[in-house]
């Protein structure tokens, strides 16, 4: 009616890239077809029964039914601090070191609306996970984008990557308040060792920015390869934060829990804004996830090897339907290029064919940003007989289009 009242944050948003494939999707669903879904990092097991068990006992109690803290009740934050000290023997305070969040991407997200002024600018490497950018575009800021270097192994080149970083650095104006990393990294999977931490800290030091670490996929590791923390090295606590979330770990997406650690000034800007918009977590749930950080880990490790067997029979069975694909060492997806006589299409459009022709649906990499094109993101999210399956109908879609 208004047409002269414009949304200016929501039209810098542009289309959600993804959705195009998710009507296709579902359009298909609702004609009947069987669809194999990879589009998206949905974990598809129940949280483990401990959890679950004191999730109930906790709700049964009328005390807990009100409203709770808006960073965490304490018990929460203090096991988020002891998961740091077994996992990677560093020490936070709970009290101004650590918030939980309603899921790693609400705290995020709010912890950038806290720290960004108009025109502040952040460096993001590509492809990214969407919100990792527009997280800051939505704060009014802006988003110096770099080329995320890695191997055919996956392994990020850390020379290369600091060679980007400071001509990133150079290029930005203004000159550039933040960083984000993600590693084991959302799409790509890239990962990283601990000593590109201590570059990383040397530099931000240096050039004054301040660094946003999230570690989500951290426990999905594969092949002895262990993931870093970048609070691991001295000094980092006075330029870095970093995000998990428990929704990977322990088959609690839904449950929306998670956590951002680390410097004090940006922690307690998370903490003040999320004092002015929220009463925090329903506390049962806490109370769960204090017991999931607590309490026995072999749950973890089940999951864990859970997606290394999806991704090795997705790996083999991929191979032997004619895409060769080469094998990620962490999180719960694989980055995937997509075979060479589709390039010229892009990722883009290989997504919609592999869709309607061979029932396959998954993320096209362009919607991860510029150099995610001519890759897909595949979730390992389907059991190991529809991933078979899933080899089958792609093994008919490329002999077709080969032929």
């Amino acid at each position: 009616m208004f047409e002269e009242i414009r949304f200016n944050k929501i039209d810098r948003l542009p289309k959600y890239v993804f959705a195009a494939v998710n009507e296709i999707k579902m359009a298909a669903r609702r004609a009947g077809e069987d669809i194999i879904d990879f589009s998206m990092g949905n974990p598809d097991g129940p949280a483990p029964k401990h959890i679950i068990d004191k999730l109930i006992e906790s709700a049964q109690k009328p005390k807990n039914h009100g409203y709770s803290a808006s960073k965490g009740i304490y018990k929460l934050r203090l096991a988020i601090c002891n998961w740091y000290e077994r996992r990677y023997s560093v020490a936070l305070d709970p009290e101004y070191e650590a918030v939980a969040t309603m899921g790693s991407k609400e705290g995020y997200v709010h912890l950038v609306q806290a720290i960004t002024n108009p025109g502040d600018v952040a460096i993001v490497p590509d492809p990214t996970y969407p919100i990792h950018s527009y997280a800051f575009i939505l704060a009014g800021g802006s988003v110096q984008k770099m080329k995320l270097p890695f191997d055919e192994n996956y392994e990020v080149d850390e020379e290369q990557f600091f060679k980007n970083l400071h001509q990133a650095l150079n290029d930005a104006f203004p000159k550039p308040k933040y960083l984000v990393v993600n590693f084991p990294h959302n799409p790509s999977t890239a990962t990283v060792t601990l000593e590109f931490y201590k570059e990383l800290v040397k530099i931000a030091k240096k050039e004054r920015f301040y660094i946003l670490s999230d570690i989500a996929y951290a426990d999905l590791t594969f092949n002895g390869y262990k993931t870093p923390s970048i609070l691991q090295v001295d000094g980092a606590k006075d330029v870095a934060i970093e995000s998990f979330t428990l929704s990977k770990s322990y088959n609690m997406a839904g449950w929306r829990v998670g956590f951002i650690v680390g410097n004090k000034k940006l922690v307690g800007a998370l903490q003040k804004i999320k004092s002015w918009i929220d009463y925090g977590m329903f506390t049962p749930i806490q109370v769960a996830a204090t017991v999931a950080l607590n309490g026995p880990q072999d749950c973890v490790e089940e999951i864990r090897s859970k997606y290394e067997k999806r991704r090795d029979v997705l790996i083999e069975s991929f191979s032997r339907a004619g895409w060769q694909i080469s094998k990620p060492k962490a999180t719960m997806f694989v980055w995937a290029k997509i075979p060479k006589e589709f390039e010229k299409i892009g990722s883009l459009e290989f997504s919609k064919k592999l869709l309607t022709e061979a029932k396959v649906a998954v993320s096209p990499g362009v919607g991860f940003g510029e150099y995610g094109e001519n890759y897909v993101r595949i979730a390992l999210i389907e059991n190991e007989k529809r991933i078979r399956q899933a080899a089958r109908n792609i093994k008919k879609f490329l002999k077709d289009y080969r032929s």
